[in-house]
């Protein structure tokens, strides 16, 4: 998400950061730079001037000017507007009410109402641990009471019976008292949309707001319509009293211009992005982590807690106990890539670690993609048990009976072998150092973290930003615990 705006930002503001000083010139020329890609991004205009005049106004002070390094400390204004203009706080869903809280989605048909719905149902069933009821409002769209009923099946998050024929009022009235005789503690109503706005949907879903008082409000939104999810959200503020937005497709919109725009325009918080299509493709919107994520400094923060939530601790802390003794077979690769894959696969992981911005296109160009890591487990699937335990024993003929099985070559099963020997030798190292990625994929503690994002790559940033040492993690670029140049990375040149 955010990569073209992320892929702007970061070269205008690396070419300030190579200056020694910087002039009043120097930061407008940067500023109409930025200006422009922010418009590019589809910012709203009003935003944009505001953004820009505050990040110019704090660049040409004398702090900057007598700043070590005015570069960064430039980039540390431009991260703390940045963070002004989504929010500064974040804003999670509030359950701080008398159960059964009542919680409204509404939206326009195709936003993706029905999914947000049942992500939400699963994190507040999974995570928080609550008694968690949804009911589908649409009468209107075919199938879209069984499409919320599968969905329930599928996240194992109750779901209201349903009876045909019963109008959007008499479902919200049957909800409400099966939720108070069932005990849940909340109340999901996924309410009707249309393709576009009008007064019968308007009317509708303001007659649903009243009978069922929802404690929160939420606009689902799709980011990929720009100033349209703006416009919407607008239209909606004026009839129902929404307490918050829910941006879907985020993962797709690689502009930005909704997520920057929406907080500004309308004054609701964004409260969860969708950022994906499985159910459990959904987070808090914080705009501190997302003001880093853009200007290309990772999101530490955020791999820690999607690590906690997906990885399988016990396996984990088995493998981890393997890799110390340096005996890391390839069942536990086969294990490990399992684990990348529930991240989000390589590119997720690496992407949100600080400074993979500005060699994304170097990750992508070694095609570290999901198929990727399916054709590797693929590869181990058609082994026996003992070659995966000892993968000295897969030989010529071995091999070509692998490949065969697995659909692949035999340069395939050598570049798996080999990335395997490479890996259970940093492995070996790792469980002596305990790096990051050690406890993150090893079951250990998460590390400290920093209070504030890091500044990038720059080596002395101004007081109170800190950055990462540049050697503080091994091998490429100061990834933690990975080895030099990656297994099917392409190495840089020596300079």
């Amino acid at each position: 998400m955010f990569e073209t705006l992320s892929d702007r930002l970061s070269a205008i503001l690396d070419k300030l950061t190579r200056r020694g000083s910087l002039s009043e010139a120097d930061v407008a020329e940067a500023m109409r730079e930025v200006r422009r890609a922010l418009l590019e991004a589809d910012v709203a205009l009003d935003v944009v001037r505001d953004f820009t005049e505050a990040v110019a106004a704090k660049a040409v002070g004398q702090e900057v000017v007598r700043s070590i390094a005015p570069g960064q400390m430039v980039i540390k204004i431009v991260h703390n507007e940045l963070v002004r203009m989504l929010g500064a706080e974040a804003a999670p869903i509030d359950l701080a009410a008398t159960p059964p809280v009542v919680m409204m989605l509404v939206g326009l048909q195709g936003s993706g109402k029905t999914t947000t719905t049942a992500k939400i149902g699963r994190r507040l069933q999974t995570r928080d641990k609550r008694k968690v009821l949804m009911a589908s409002l649409d009468t209107r769209r075919p199938a879209a009471q069984e499409q919320l009923r599968v969905l329930g099946e599928q996240t194992s998050v109750a779901t209201l019976a349903i009876v045909e024929g019963q109008d959007p009022a008499g479902i919200t009235r049957r909800a409400l008292e099966a939720a108070r005789l069932g005990g849940y503690d909340v109340l999901l109503l996924d309410t009707a949309g249309r393709t576009h706005i009008d007064e019968a949907m308007m009317a509708e879903t303001a007659e649903i707001a009243a009978l069922a008082k929802p404690h929160e409000t939420l606009l689902v939104a799709d980011a990929l319509t720009g100033q349209d999810a703006v416009n919407l959200a607008r239209s909606f503020d004026q009839r129902l009293p929404l307490t918050g937005i829910v941006l879907t497709r985020i993962d797709g919109d690689g502009r930005g211009g909704a997520a920057l725009s929406m907080r500004a325009v309308t004054g609701k918080p964004i409260k969860l992005i969708g950022t994906g299509e499985k159910l459990e493709a959904l987070e808090e919107f914080d705009p501190s982590r997302i003001a880093g994520r853009i200007l290309g400094m990772g999101d530490v923060v955020g791999l820690v807690e999607k690590a906690i939530e997906t990885v399988e601790l016990d396996k984990a802390e088995a493998i981890a106990r393997k890799m110390r003794k340096g005996a890391f077979d390839l069942e536990d690769l086969a294990e490990q890539l399992k684990q990348v894959q529930k991240l989000g696969g390589m590119g997720g992981v690496l992407g949100m670690l600080p400074g993979i911005g500005k060699i994304r296109k170097q990750i992508n160009a070694a095609n570290l993609e999901e198929t990727i890591l399916k054709r590797q487990q693929a590869i181990i699937g058609s082994m026996t048990k003992s070659e995966r335990k000892t993968p000295k024993l897969l030989n010529a003929s071995r091999k070509k009976r692998v490949a065969a099985g697995s659909g692949t070559s035999v340069q395939d099963i050598n570049k798996l072998v080999k990335m395997h020997r490479q890996m259970a030798d940093m492995m070996k190292t790792m469980g002596k150092k305990r790096g990051m990625l050690g406890q993150l994929f090893g079951g250990g503690p998460p590390p400290e973290l920093p209070a504030e994002l890091p500044a990038g790559a720059a080596s002395a940033p101004p007081p109170g930003f800190p950055s990462l040492p540049p050697r503080a993690f091994p091998g490429m670029g100061g990834l933690p615990g990975l080895p030099r140049g990656l297994p099917g990375l392409p190495r840089s040149k020596k300079r």
